[in-house]
């Protein structure tokens, strides 16, 4: 058996849908599961819904609303008949989301967030699933938070992979084609939805794919494979044939894009080999992450963070920055959720750059500031560039404020203010 994983570029409209058949088609793969993301950007438009029933409720139904326009449009160009029973599926997800918005009683926006942003993939799956069958290509419809347990860490839930395991083998069958969700799971105690953390598609990809122990996983993206740099940001991009688990964790875990930091981790564990290639061009060879050669070809890597924030502290008193200080620190940067991109520490300093994805950074300042002298720098970027030449640093930061560097045998890292 294999996995396959479609993003959400790959289903963004009826063309979009009709192509992953003619990939599949062209794969010949007859034992397949096939994780699929929410439609284009569904899942940007379904946080608006969030925000609005928590900040702005006379935008809700505008915004749920838009939601549905969006994915009726993709049915109207997939199923030419109006009586279809996708339009009966499609509305039943809608009916179930408002339904839990008007018996909802928490305010905790994280867990609002899961319930709510998991029917972008709960949708694009029940369309993709009816279209193919629809073509003659004969699958089974799961609901994913049937089988992937979390505990109750929303919006970045972790699997309990003993449970996962077992329910995995119990749905799948190991011949035929099932469709099924990316991003979602479910914590065990009251079955509410969970999330794995933003593009954990792939990671879901990662795990049906350990415990079925797959023969490969490939990740079908807009992209030719893994490039070296984001081309949205680096001109002269270039191709990376192969790369090695361990570099393609490391890249992962500075924040390359392509790749989601978890999906590594399990694949490596059984020795299995990821592929990302193209949707648009199938038949191109794309990039193999698995055993062997390092990096192929060998160059630099640019990974770019924006809207990070730099915080920098001091003692009051001058003293030392010291082991029970910076313990006091993390376990403020734990309680607040700030993600820690990059830390750096000197006798009397500590420095941190973060990701403040949950907005909890001014009742964070608040605390630092009771202990220690505090400065802040909002909106800088994260540069960090694997196996560098000095030329490519002084080329980066020229007419930029850098503000922090780091540097390894391999990596430099870099704070800027652009």
């Amino acid at each position: 058996m294999k996995v396959f994983k479609f993003g959400g570029a790959s289903v963004k409209d009826a063309e979009g849908v009709k192509n992953v058949k003619k990939v599949l088609d062209f794969s010949k793969e007859k034992d397949l599961v096939v994780v699929i993301s929410a439609m284009g950007k569904t899942t940007n438009a379904l946080e608006v819904v969030v925000n609005n029933y928590i900040q702005n409720p006379s935008e809700l139904e505008a915004s749920i609303h838009e939601v549905y326009h969006y994915h009726q449009e993709i049915i109207h160009g997939l199923f030419p008949n109006p009586s279809h029973t996708i339009h009966g599926k499609v509305s039943k997800w809608f009916q179930e989301m408002k339904g839990f918005l008007d018996a909802n009683k928490s305010k905790n926006h994280a867990f609002v967030y899961d319930q709510i942003v998991s029917f972008g993939e709960l949708i694009s799956t029940t369309i993709v699933s009816e279209f193919l069958n629809e073509e003659g290509l004969k699958n089974t419809w799961l609901d994913v938070r049937q089988c992937i347990r979390t505990d109750d860490y929303y919006r970045d839930a972790r699997v309990q992979w003993e449970e996962t395991q077992q329910q995995i083998l119990e749905a799948i069958s190991p011949k035929g084609v099932t469709i099924t969700q990316g991003f979602l799971g479910a914590e065990g105690a009251n079955n509410f939805t969970t999330t794995l953390g933003r593009e954990g598609s792939d990671y879901t990809a990662a795990i049906f794919a350990y415990c079925l122990n797959a023969q490969s996983v490939t990740i079908w993206k807009d992209v030719p494979g893994v490039l070296n740099a984001d081309p949205r940001f680096f001109t002269n991009t270039q191709l990376l044939h192969h790369i090695s688990y361990r570099e393609a964790i490391e890249l992962a875990f500075y924040g390359a894009s392509v790749i989601h930091p978890k999906t590594l981790q399990p694949l490596q564990r059984k020795e299995i080999p990821l592929f990302v290639k193209s949707f648009v061009d199938p038949a191109a060879p794309g990039t193999c992450v698995g055993k062997g050669v390092l990096l192929d070809p060998m160059t630099s890597c640019f990974i770019l963070k924006k809207n990070q924030v730099l915080i920098s502290l001091s003692s009051l008193d001058f003293s030392f920055m010291m082991e029970d200080n910076i313990s006091e620190v993390f376990n403020l940067l734990h309680r607040y959720k700030m993600k820690v991109e990059l830390i750096q520490n000197s006798a009397i300093s500590f420095s941190v750059c973060v990701d403040n994805k949950y907005n909890h950074l001014e009742p964070l300042l608040t605390k630092l500031r009771e202990r220690f002298k505090v400065v802040c720098y909002y909106g800088v970027t994260l540069y960090t560039i694997r196996h560098s030449k000095p030329v490519e640093i002084q080329s980066l930061t020229q007419d930029k404020e850098v503000l922090l560097k780091q540097e390894s045998s391999e990596t430099v890292q870099l704070v800027v203010n652009e």
